[in-house]
């Protein structure tokens, strides 16, 4: 399938899932005037839906931004929380949030950061991110179990599978950093499996992709190992920027009016949704999301109001991402041709002096 293609097909699909969020919202019987009960929405709350996606943002943005300026580079908490802007946008509308970091890259790149230094700052970011999900989800969900198993009853299995995929980022990481030859042996014996069941066409070319990420991992985890400080920054940001996205449902319960669910078990379950869709590879796991959020939300949302819960929440945590993502895209452009323009004229007078 050709990258033309593909984005073509990705942006049919959000077209589509948006469509469906709409028709959810606005069909429920149990709900007499979907419109009235947004006008009722409380304005203080929908400010700190609000605030939540700034959070997230902008700690998000901080993860880069601590990571370069220890590194020694000049670079601006906007233009860090730009690049994070940029990896959200391109994770939103790529297959399993392809297109993200490389394009983070490119943008720290363009910045003045080389790509060894752009790779090892998006490497750290999901190396903390990952830990910090899986510690926090487990935490919540202990501290919550028997809320959690009655609320999900069956679909405690998805769950399940979710944190083990997100938690397994972790040993493997931690063996990218202590052990990695054997993290490369077992690598190159599961490629040439893989390419005598024709799921893998180049073995040499896989295993070179392969070893080129794991030499970035390794680098990028002893780099951090020998700043104690730096670690304790890129955990710190990336807490407060998942509990600013975990914490999204909690204000558009309250933003309804609704009662009888601490905000506690709400941030659980919220936390516990993430981790049992984000692994879907599909734009912006979207579908899974959407599911999910009906099923793990029901009865919690009364009046007929899950509905339009879904779409407020789902416009704040991806949504939102997708339309500040397109201006955030253009406005890089207009700053970098400034840049050049600049730098010409400089050049220019250096030349005419």
């Amino acid at each position: 399938m050709s990258p033309k293609l593909k984005r073509t097909v990705s942006f049919l699909f959000i077209v589509l899932c948006m469509a469906a969020v709409f028709y959810i919202a606005f069909s429920n019987t149990d709900l007499k005037d979907a419109w009235e009960a947004i006008k009722q929405m409380k304005i203080g709350w929908l400010a700190a839906i609000f605030l939540c996606w700034i959070v997230y943002t902008f700690f998000d943005g901080m993860n880069y931004w601590c990571y370069l300026k220890g590194q020694g580079f000049k670079i601006s908490i906007g233009r860090a929380v730009n690049i994070a802007l940029i990896g959200f946008y391109y994770s939103n509308i790529t297959p399993g949030a392809a297109g993200g970091q490389p394009m983070q890259v490119n943008s720290m790149r363009k910045a003045g950061v080389p790509v060894g230094y752009g790779t090892m700052a998006v490497t750290i970011r999901f190396i903390t991110n990952q830990m910090v999900t899986s510690v926090l989800t487990l935490v919540l969900f202990l501290l919550n179990r028997s809320f959690v198993y009655q609320q999900l009853g069956g679909a405690i299995w998805f769950v399940r599978i979710g944190w083990l995929i997100n938690f397994a980022a972790v040993p493997l990481v931690l063996l990218a950093a202590f052990k990695r030859n054997w993290i490369q042996k077992f690598s190159e014996f599961l490629i040439v499996r893989l390419e005598k069941m024709h799921i893998v066409r180049n073995k040499d070319v896989t295993i070179s992709k392969v070893t080129e990420v794991l030499d970035t991992y390794h680098s990028a985890l002893l780099d951090l190992m020998h700043s104690p400080g730096q670690i304790l920054l890129q955990f710190a940001c990336s807490t407060v920027s998942l509990l600013g996205l975990f914490s999204t449902v909690i204000f558009v319960y309250y933003a309804f009016g609704m009662s009888g669910t601490p905000w506690y078990q709400l941030l659980t379950l919220s936390s516990l949704l993430f981790i049992s869709a984000s692994y879907t590879p599909l734009p912006g796991a979207s579908g899974a999301q959407e599911g999910g959020f009906l099923l793990y939300f029901k009865g919690i949302f009364k009046d007929g109001t899950i509905g339009l819960a879904l779409l407020i929440w789902r416009f704040f945590t991806y949504y939102l991402f997708l339309i500040v993502g397109v201006f955030t895209v253009l406005l890089e452009k207009i700053i970098l041709r400034r840049e050049a323009l600049r730098r010409k004229k400089e050049e220019e007078e250096k030349a005419s002096a």
